[in-house]
């Protein structure tokens, strides 16, 4: 099959590197300006083996592809599909973007059923172009249902390579499974500067993730998602003990951070069910107080 990897970050790189080494054909989509200095490989380094793979390079979507995976930041999101021009020549467009909001936009853009939602649990990033270094001992990979009979192959590849591969019947709980631990342990993380681990161990950053995990749950099940609180916090003790999220490596870079697309729909959402979500809001206050200094600095 053919795979176009739209944002070969570090979730990009690892998936557009684990396709190319199972022998199926990748092409890494780049911004045009940086196009001419992108290696002509993927190099990766991870528990499931480290290798340099050759791919393929453009600078937008104007060929035919099986699969179109989606995987830049959110707030990257409108200006890369400004790039994708053969809408008709796609088949399963698969975004593994964090947050909720962006499937209705893809869908409203490209249809619904060739949307197939999916959610990734893993540590990964781009150490270079075309360098990725895949730092946790898992890869979670979980795909709305609606995509199973064209991805099943693709999926089966990614199973053999180490990836844990699931298909969800219920989309909106399996994004809403992503976002009920990320966004606490992103906001935290980010807030304090810590590591997971140290972040698990330090009562009163733990007491935030938790309330944060509570505050998510209760705005999922205020939309029709029932959640068990319970089950994310047993997580955070599974967590590697350096791990960082990508939104804290984004401010420690003096990138933007994801607040909109990972905290914006748990604020957004509270507020129209009439909730109050304290914990998140005073996160994400001094995650833009942080981001705020360093722009200045």
């Amino acid at each position: 099959m053919r795979h176009a990897i739209l944002g070969a970050g570090g979730v990009g790189g690892l998936i557009g590197a684990a396709l190319a080494q199972s022998g199926e054909a990748v092409t890494v989509v780049i911004r045009p300006e940086a196009l001419k200095d992108y290696p002509a490989e993927l190099s990766l380094e991870s528990p499931f083996g480290s290798f340099s793979v050759p791919v393929e390079r453009a600078a937008a979507v104007t060929q035919p592809f099986d699969v179109l995976w989606i995987t830049v930041k959110a707030t990257h999101l409108d200006a890369a599909l400004r790039g994708v021009t053969n809408a008709e020549e796609l088949g399963a467009i698969v975004p593994l973007l964090n947050g909720i909001d962006h499937v209705a936009l893809l869908r409203s853009r490209f249809g619904h059923d060739r949307v197939v939602p999916g959610t990734i649990g893993v540590e990964s990033e781009r150490a270079a172009p075309g360098k990725i270094i895949h730092r946790s001992p898992f890869a979670r990979l979980a795909l709305s249902a609606i995509g199973e009979s064209r991805l099943a192959p693709t999926i089966e590849k990614l199973r053999q390579f180490g990836f844990n591969c699931q298909f969800s019947v219920d989309e909106m709980k399996m994004l809403w499974n992503k976002l009920a631990i990320l966004a606490p342990c992103a906001l935290t993380t980010t807030a304090s500067g810590l590591t997971m681990g140290a972040v698990s161990s330090n009562p009163v950053w733990r007491k935030r993730m938790e309330a944060g995990v509570y505050e998510a749950c209760a705005v999922a099940a205020a939309t029709g998602t029932q959640l068990d609180p319970a089950t994310f916090i047993r997580f955070f003790d599974m967590f590697p003990p350096g791990a960082r999220s990508s939104m804290q490596k984004d401010v420690a870079a003096g990138n933007p951070p994801e607040l909109e697309g990972i905290a914006g729909p748990i604020l957004r959402l509270a507020q129209e069910h009439g909730l109050d979500v304290p914990v998140t809001r005073e996160l994400v206050e001094m995650i833009r107080g942080k981001s705020t200094a360093a722009n200045r600095a």
